[in-house]
């Protein structure tokens, strides 16, 4: 079976996150994010026992796509993120950003757990064991969450919803943009991230070192979180963003240097201290541009680009090895994407000279 196969699993998975994310927000929006929760805290672990037992590529395929990401872990990411924004005005970067590094925190401590078990037992038997584990663990968690979130507003935010041309575009382009602009970043951020196992490998290197080095990236981000949201409270997302963009093309090029091991560690934990605050930045700047009210489905609209543009990423980066059987072309293709995201955050900040200076605090 060739990497682009296996990579389009992922993308079934990544896909199906992304469309879900759109039904769970607008869910979350009429009855709190608590049902979305359960749903996702029971679809999850059926996905995984399912494709446990599956027998071909399709049914692991409709098991990761739709169990484990249409229904299940779609709730998770943009309804969640949304949900906070609501309770926050002042420090909703901060609040934002710790929410966001939840799932960095696990990406750090389970791919060396996972390929342990992977390499020990066998990928059926780990995911047998895993639905167990979430269904054990998230669906009581999922209790907690029964508070519906309140929507409030400030002086801020209303003044500058009261402009029907953000950035003096319409609001369907300034979607628009931030929606290519999500979709561009994530290509460039999948490359390493999903592919970096196989990438030590062939370099040689055991596969643990390659689930060492994404729990770095993982880990890492978790940093990269919580710092951009903080501090896209004192500058703004858009301002974020472009730092995060041009961090991250810079690291995505220096894997082009070097290949030797402890190089390779470095970069991980800089591609992660990189990339971790750009897709946080589109909440920000989502919820300072356009109601509150509009939060849930424009939220899911980024995100569900951003999640296309790991699948695709993820995906293409695969057949683009099997089409040269090395690396290079992948990460050239990750930088251009990543090119077109950096492009459009030095667009929309030009536009932004009258409404930065206010994008303060509560954005």
């Amino acid at each position: 079976m060739g990497r682009g196969v296996s990579s389009l699993l992922f993308a079934m998975f990544q896909f199906g996150f992304a469309f879900g994310g759109i039904v769970m927000g607008r869910l979350a929006d009429r009855v709190g994010i608590m049902m979305p929760a359960v749903i996702g805290s029971i679809a999850i672990p059926a996905g995984f026992f399912a494709a446990s037992h599956s027998d071909s590529i399709v049914q692991i395929g409709i098991s990761l796509g739709f169990l484990c990401g249409f229904l299940g872990t779609s709730f998770s990411f943009a309804p969640l993120i949304a949900d906070i924004s609501h309770w926050f005005t002042r420090q909703r970067g901060l609040a934002v950003g710790i929410v966001f590094s939840g799932s960095y925190i696990a990406g750090a401590i389970w791919p060396p757990v996972l390929q342990h078990y992977f390499d020990t037992q066998g990928w059926r038997e780990t995911f047998s064991d895993l639905s167990l584990v979430i269904l054990c663990t998230m669906l009581p968690l999922s209790a907690f969450l029964f508070r519906k979130s309140p929507r409030t507003t400030n002086k801020v935010m209303l003044e500058n919803q009261a402009d029907q041309r953000p950035l003096d575009m319409t609001p369907r382009k300034l979607q628009g943009l931030i929606c290519a602009a999500g979709f561009g970043c994530c290509v460039a951020m999948a490359m390493p991230q999903i592919h970096i196992v196989p990438y030590v490998m062939d370099l040689g290197h055991p596969a643990i070192r390659g689930a060492q080095m994404l729990g770095l990236m993982l880990g890492f981000g978790i940093f990269s979180r919580i710092g951009s949201g903080w501090l896209s409270d004192h500058i703004g997302g858009l301002r974020t963003l472009l730092i995060g963009s041009a961090l991250q093309v810079s690291v995505l090029i220096a894997f082009l240097t070097r290949d030797s091991l402890t190089f390779l560690y470095a970069l991980s934990i800089a591609f992660g201290l990189s990339q971790g605050g750009i897709v946080p930045s589109y909440t920000m700047i989502l919820r300072y541009f356009f109601p509150a009210g509009e939060a849930g489905w424009r939220i899911s609209m980024s995100f569900l680009f951003t999640l296309a543009g790991m699948a695709f990423g993820g995906w293409i980066a695969g057949i683009l090895y099997d089409l040269t059987g090395s690396y290079t072309a992948a990460f050239i293709n990750a930088i251009v994407f990543n090119i077109v995201n950096l492009f459009i955050a030095v667009n929309l900040l030009r536009r932004d000279r009258i409404s930065m200076p206010k994008y303060i605090g509560s954005s």
